[in-house]
C-alpha cells in the first residue's frame, strides 16, 4: 500500500512537473524575461522591507530594554528600604500605585534572597498558593548582584509581542535583600508599525504577483492567444490551406488584424479556386492538344520524372495500361532508347546542351523505326531549365517508303540501263561498221534494237501504269462483260501461245453476269496474268482461263479452288464471280509467293532464265485493290500455278460507281 501511494505521489509529482514545464515552455522569451524581472524586483522589495522591519524591531527592543532597566532601577530604589524594614504593606501599596499609573509594566515580582517569590502584581501570593499550590521561584545566576547599575535583561515572546524581563537586585546598606523582576510590555506603536509594515510588504508582494498573473492571463487571452492563432493561420496560409479562418471575438487593433486576416484568406481562397479552374481548363486543353497530335510526346522534369505522356507515346513505347507518370522515364523506356538518350538527358538537365536528335530502330514492343527529339523547357525568363520535352516520331513508313523509292529508282535505272545499253551498242556498231556488215547481220542488229526498244517501251508503260494506279487517279466503274474481256485477251495471246506450243483453254460459264469494274483495267489484269503464264510455261503445257459465279456454300477467300461443274455453278449462285488463270508452268517456290506481288520482284531473279520488268503482278494487285478485291494464288514448283480473284456482280439499275482515292480529286469531280 505504501509502495502504491509512493508510486502515485511520484507519478503526480512527475505529471505536475511536466505540466509546469509545458506551461513554462509555452511562454515567449519576452514573457519569461518579464516574469524573471518581476520575481527579482519583488524579492528585492520584500528583502528591503523585511530588513527595515527587522531594524525597527531591533530599535524597539533596544528602547524597551533601556526603558525597562531605568524603570526597574527607579522602582528598586524606592522599594528596597521598605523591604529592608519589612514594611511589605507599603511595598504592596506603592507597587500597586506604580503598576496602575503606567501601562508599560506587564508584571512585577518580588523574591527573597533564596529566589522565592513572595509578592507579585498582578499575581498575589495567597491566590498563587491557594489556586496553584505551586511554589514559584526565580532562578538567577550567582553573580547577578555584582553590577547593580546593569541589571540582567532578557526578552521572551508572547502573543502580544516581545516582553522585556528586567531583574534588579535589592541591596540596602550593601546587604542583599532579594530581587525585583519587572516585565515591560512591548511598544505598541512600534509593534503596530512593524506589523503594519510586514502586512503591507506581504500585501505588496502578493499584489505584485497577482497583477503579474492577471497580466499574464490577460496577455494570454487578449494578445498571446490571438497572436498564436494568427501564427498558426499564417503557417496554414503559407502551406496552401486558404480555408483557414480565425474566430476570436476581439476588438481594437487585434480585432482589425484578425478581420483583415480572414478577408485575406477568403480572397486567396477565391483566387486559388479561380486559378485551379483556369489551370484545370488549360491542362485539359493541353492534354487534349497533346493527345491529338500524331507524334508521341513525353514531358519530364529535371529529375527524370514523367509529368505528361500522350497516347501516341504510350503506343510506341508499349505503355498502355501502365502508370508511368511520377516514375523515372529511364526505367520504362525500351533498352535501345534508354541506351541512346540517357547521357544526353542528364547533360540537358545540367544545362550543357539544349536539344538533341536520334534515330533508333526498335525491336520491342513492335519492330519500328523512330526519331526522338529532345528539347529543354525553360522558364518565362529563359534563365533556368524546368524540364525536358521528348518528341517521338514513328518514321517506319517513311523509312520503308524511302527504301522502296531508292530500290524503285535503282531497279528502274537498272532495267532502263540494260535495253538502252543494248540499243546504243548495236546502233553504234551499225553506225561505224554498217558498210562492213552483211544484210543479214544488219537485219539481225536492227531486230535486236527493235526488241530492246519494245522491252524499254513495256518497262516505261508498266512504270506509268503503276504510277497512275498509285497517284489517286479516279476510274469509272460499271458493268463489265468478263467473257468479252477474256475473249479479247485470248485473241491477243493466241499466236504467242501457238508459237510456244502451249494450249490455251477457255472455261467461261454460260450466261455469266456482268461484274462491277473498269474494262480497261480488267483487260490489263488478264493480259498480265496470261502473259506471265505463257512466259513461265514450257512447250506442251496448258493455260486455262475460268470464269464462273460462286456457289453460296463456298467462301470467296477460302484459298481453295472450286471443283463444281459448270452445271452445278448455275445453282445457288452468289453476288460474286471468280476468275482463275491456271498454268502448268515452272511454279513458284513457297518462299517467293509472299513477295511475288512486290515491285520489280521477278522469279527469274531466282532461276535466271527469263526476262521481265517485275511490275506486272504489282500492277495486278493495285488494280484488284481498286476493285475492292484481292489476288490469290496456289502454286507448286514443277506442277503449275493458279491465280484467282473475285469480282462483285453488277446489278441492273444500280448507280454508276466512281473509284476515288484522293479527296481533292473527289471534290473536283463532284
Amino acid at each position: 500500500m505504501l509502495a502504491l501511494l509512493k508510486t502515485i505521489r511520484e507519478a503526480f509529482a512527475n505529471g505536475v512537473s511536466k505540466t509546469l514545464a509545458n506551461w513554462w515552455s509555452d511562454f515567449t522569451l519576452q514573457t519569461k524575461l518579464l516574469a524573471v524581472a518581476t520575481l527579482v524586483v519583488s524579492l528585492v522589495m520584500s528583502g528591503l522591507t523585511f530588513w527595515a522591519v527587522n531594524t525597527i524591531q531591533q530599535d524597539a527592543r533596544m528602547n524597551d530594554t533601556r526603558f525597562g532597566r531605568d524603570l526597574g532601577l527607579l522602582l528598586a530604589a524606592n522599594v528596597a528600604p521598605l523591604i529592608a524594614d519589612h514594611n511589605l504593606t507599603e511595598v504592596a501599596q506603592f507597587s500597586q500605585r506604580f503598576y496602575s499609573s503606567t501601562s508599560s509594566v506587564r508584571y512585577m515580582l518580588y523574591a527573597d534572597e533564596t529566589g522565592k517569590i513572595f509578592f507579585g502584581i498582578p499575581f498575589w501570593e495567597p491566590e498563587v498558593e491557594n489556586s496553584l499550590t505551586i511554589e514559584r521561584r526565580i532562578q538567577l545566576p550567582e553573580d547577578y548582584t555584582s553590577d547593580v547599575e546593569k541589571p540582567m535583561v532578557r526578552q521572551h515572546m508572547t502573543p502580544d509581542g516581545a516582553v522585556t524581563d528586567v531583574f534588579i537586585p535589592l541591596i540596602v546598606d550593601q546587604k542583599y535583600q532579594g530581587v525585583l523582576a519587572i516585565g515591560i510590555n512591548p511598544n505598541q506603536t512600534a509593534v503596530i508599525s512593524t506589523n503594519f509594515t510586514r502586512d503591507v510588504t506581504i500585501a505588496v508582494f502578493i499584489t505584485i504577483w497577482v497583477m503579474v498573473i492577471l497580466a499574464g492571463v490577460i496577455n494570454a487571452l487578449t494578445i498571446t492567444k490571438p497572436i498564436k492563432e494568427l501564427l498558426v493561420g499564417v503557417k496554414q496560409i503559407a502551406a496552401g490551406n486558404f480555408k483557414q479562418r480565425i474566430d476570436l471575438p476581439l476588438g481594437g487593433e487585434l480585432g482589425e488584424v484578425i478581420l483583415s486576416f480572414n478577408e485575406m484568406a477568403e480572397r486567396l481562397e477565391r483566387y486559388e479556386e479561380q486559378n485551379i479552374e483556369e489551370l484545370t481548363a488549360e491542362k485539359a486543353k493541353l492534354e487534349t492538344l497533346v493527345s491529338t497530335i500524331a507524334d508521341g510526346a513525353v514531358l519530364i522534369d529535371n529529375s527524370m520524372q514523367v509529368i505528361l505522356v500522350n497516347p501516341t507515346a504510350r503506343r510506341i513505347f508499349g505503355w498502355e495500361g501502365v502508370e508511368v507518370e511520377g516514375t523515372n522515364v529511364l526505367h520504362n523506356l525500351p533498352p535501345a532508347v534508354q541506351m541512346e538518350i540517357t547521357r544526353p538527358l542528364y547533360e540537358m538537365a545540367a544545362g550543357e546542351c539544349e536539344s538533341a536528335e536520334f534515330r533508333i530502330h526498335l525491336n520491342q514492343p513492335t519492330k519500328r523505326t523512330i526519331r526522338i527529339l529532345l528539347t529543354t523547357v525553360l522558364n518565362l525568363q529563359r534563365e533556368s531549365i524546368k524540364g525536358i520535352a521528348i518528341t517521338v516520331q514513328d518514321i517506319t513508313r517513311e523509312v520503308e517508303l524511302n527504301e522502296a523509292k531508292s530500290q524503285f529508282i535503282s531497279n528502274v535505272s537498272h532495267e532502263l540501263r540494260t535495253p538502252l545499253f543494248n540499243i546504243k551498242s548495236f546502233i553504234e556498231t551499225l553506225h561505224e561498221y554498217g558498210e562492213d556488215l552483211s544484210v543479214e547481220q544488219r537485219q539481225d542488229f536492227l531486230q535486236t534494237v527493235n526488241n530492246e526498244t519494245d522491252r524499254l517501251t513495256r518497262l516505261v508503260n508498266d512504270v506509268l501504269d503503276l504510277s497512275k494506279l498509285e497517284s489517286g487517279r479516279s476510274y469509272n466503274f460499271g458493268g463489265v462483260d468478263l467473257a468479252q474481256a477474256i475473249e479479247q485477251t485470248l485473241r491477243t495471246y493466241q499466236l504467242n501461245a501457238k508459237d510456244k506450243g502451249i494450249e490455251i483453254i477457255q472455261e467461261v460459264a454460260p450466261k455469266l453476269p456482268l461484274v462491277v469494274g473498269n474494262y480497261d483495267l480488267l483487260l490489263q489484269v488478264l493480259a498480265n496474268l496470261v502473259g506471265n503464264s505463257l512466259k513461265f510455261t514450257p512447250t506442251g503445257g496448258k493455260v486455262v482461263i475460268r470464269a464462273y459465279q460462286l456457289n453460296l456454300q463456298h467462301n470467296s477467300s477460302s484459298g481453295t479452288l472450286l471443283s463444281e461443274t459448270l452445271g452445278d455453278r448455275e445453282h445457288h449462285q452468289s453476288s460474286h464471280v471468280r476468275v482463275e488463270i491456271s498454268d502448268t508452268g515452272i511454279g513458284i517456290a513457297p518462299e517467293d509467293q509472299q513477295a511475288i506481288f512486290d515491285r520489280f520482284f521477278r522469279v527469274e531473279n531466282r532461276v535466271h532464265t527469263l526476262e521481265g520488268t517485275g511490275l506486272g503482278l504489282s500492277i495486278v494487285r493495285n488494280i484488284m485493290e481498286r476493285h475492292h478485291s484481292k489476288m490469290h494464288l496456289v502454286s507448286e514448283v514443277g506442277v503449275g500455278t493458279t491465280f484467282w480473284f473475285d469480282l462483285a456482280v453488277f446489278e441492273e439499275g444500280a448507280p454508276k460507281m466512281i473509284e476515288l482515292t484522293d479527296a481533292t480529286t473527289q471534290i473536283s469531280t463532284l
